[in-house]
């Protein structure tokens, strides 16, 4: 993308610029997230220190993206397209069959109370199942979700180094519509193999840290809970 605009606009201030924030906006809100994330699942699943597999992630990322380029990137993304997706699907499969399928989810979703719990936080919210909520009480605004996410949206698979760079590397203008109007398909599935498969894990470990209630309702939530919420039940959830 920096070399992109560089060339329809000239000059490097605008190259080096987009450069830069991309770099500072990757590690900070991108890498870093994706290797603690990939690191507690080796963690989980191979019993490793969680700092010995960050540096396993980045040696392996930095061999195949060094020696390849982007040609060995798109490959690997391929591969992890694939694996992701069959994974999540089986992952899928289990739990709402453990659950007794989406009539149970529904069923036994607002059911799915941690022990111990006095008050109302964390408590399931009357709306999870509801995709547009209420504009003032509900924790993501309708509003909010067509008009503040569609903007960002806009910006990310529009203008991201990453999408963008898989865009101007294809064969053809043809190619390049097909693979995106591919990838608004793929982009229905995390519903179905995320989404559901996250809500029926509150079924089925009512005991592990709940994902954090609105901060408007409770404000003495402890802020770490969400952390506590990812680490104690997806990692279980995958290696059962």
């Amino acid at each position: 993308m920096p070399e992109y605009l560089g060339k329809r606009f000239g000059g490097g201030r605008i190259r080096l610029y987009l450069a830069l924030l991309s770099l500072g906006l990757y590690i900070s809100t991108k890498i870093s997230v994706d290797m603690y994330s990939g690191a507690i699942f080796i963690q989980e699943a191979l019993g490793w220190d969680l700092y010995a597999a960050v540096g396993a992630l980045l040696a392996v990322t930095a061999l195949y993206t060094v020696t390849g380029g982007l040609a060995a990137l798109m490959y690997a993304d391929l591969v992890q397209t694939l694996v992701i997706i069959g994974g999540a699907s089986v992952l899928a499969g289990y739990a709402l069959g453990a659950v007794g399928g989406y009539e149970g989810l529904v069923e036994r979703y607002p059911l799915a109370l941690p022990p111990n719990l006095t008050g109302p936080c964390g408590r399931p919210r009357p709306d999870a199942f509801h995709l547009l909520r209420h504009p003032s009480t509900g924790d993501l605004p309708w509003p909010g979700l067509l008009l503040g996410l569609g903007i960002i949206s806009s910006w990310y698979w529009c203008t991201d180094q990453v999408i963008v760079q898989r865009c101007l590397a294809g064969r053809s203008l043809t190619h390049v519509r097909a693979g995106c109007v591919l990838c608004g398909y793929l982009k229905v599935l995390p519903m179905f193999i995320m989404v559901l498969p996250g809500m029926a894990a509150r079924v089925l470990f009512p005991g592990q840290p709940q994902p954090p209630p609105h901060p408007l309702t409770c404000p003495t939530w402890p802020p770490n809970v969400a952390t506590q919420y990812g680490r104690s039940t997806w990692p279980p959830k995958v290696a059962t």
